[in-house]
């Protein structure tokens, strides 16, 4: 019985108030809030070091829709540390309700904000995006894959990546140039037309360089 009382004293310590989860310090977090990631990772009543699982914990704040990763650790005797990997902002998609919707390569849709952010391309698709926290389609994944394979050599150049219901992607540029890419087949050798074209050949606005079968380019006038 002492025994059992000794185990039952050290048990109810240990999820006192002096052992729980009072100190939740986060870093690398930019555009979600102390409370928020406390929330997420069901921290906000601040419970007992002992009864955390970082695995559930961090499993809950990456489904923050900025968060790529997070890492938890428990800091005895009151801490708690998440360390937090965010996701980038590099495309934007119109919504349904004629925002604008931040999302990363991987088709993560980040913030849905009333006008469009400089300097991100556009993915125009064959369905509106969600909300925040959710991933495009795979009818989607195709404009995708071209906005983020684009090369360095032109990438500075597009700001529109166009995915018709087939399967076509026609870029916009800024020039204003159009390019019929086609298919997703082959892209590496049409980029390399497209970089051809675009420095070697006279080009006017509203031309359009057909590289859809690569080796074979043509520029036609609008």
């Amino acid at each position: 019985m002492a025994v059992a009382a000794v185990i039952f004293g050290v048990w109810c310590l240990l999820h006192s108030s002096m052992f729980s989860a009072r100190a939740v310090s986060v870093v690398g977090a930019t555009h979600e809030t102390v409370d928020q990631i406390e929330a997420a990772a069901g921290l906000s009543g601040h419970p007992a070091l002992l009864d955390i699982n970082a695995g559930a914990e961090e499993r809950g704040v990456e489904r923050l829709p900025w968060v790529r990763s997070a890492s938890v650790s428990v800091q005895w005797p009151d801490g708690v540390h998440v360390v937090v990997t965010e996701r980038v902002a590099t495309l934007v998609m119109t919504t349904a309700a004629g925002t604008w919707a931040e999302l990363d390569t991987d088709g993560r849709v980040l913030a849905d904000v009333p006008t469009r952010p400089p300097g991100l391309i556009e993915v125009t698709g064959t369905q509106p995006p969600g909300t925040p926290g959710t991933v495009l389609g795979a009818a989607d994944q195709l404009g995708l894959r071209i906005a983020a394979t684009l090369p360095p050599s032109f990438r500075a150049q597009v700001t529109e990546v166009k995915v018709a219901s087939a399967g076509f992607v026609q870029l916009a540029m800024t020039t204003p140039i159009l390019v019929d890419i086609g298919d997703g087949t082959q892209l590496q050798a049409k980029y390399e037309d497209v970089s051809a074209a675009l420095a070697g050949a006279t080009l006017h606005g509203g031309d359009t360089i057909d590289v859809s079968v690569p080796g074979a380019m043509t520029v036609t006038g609008p």
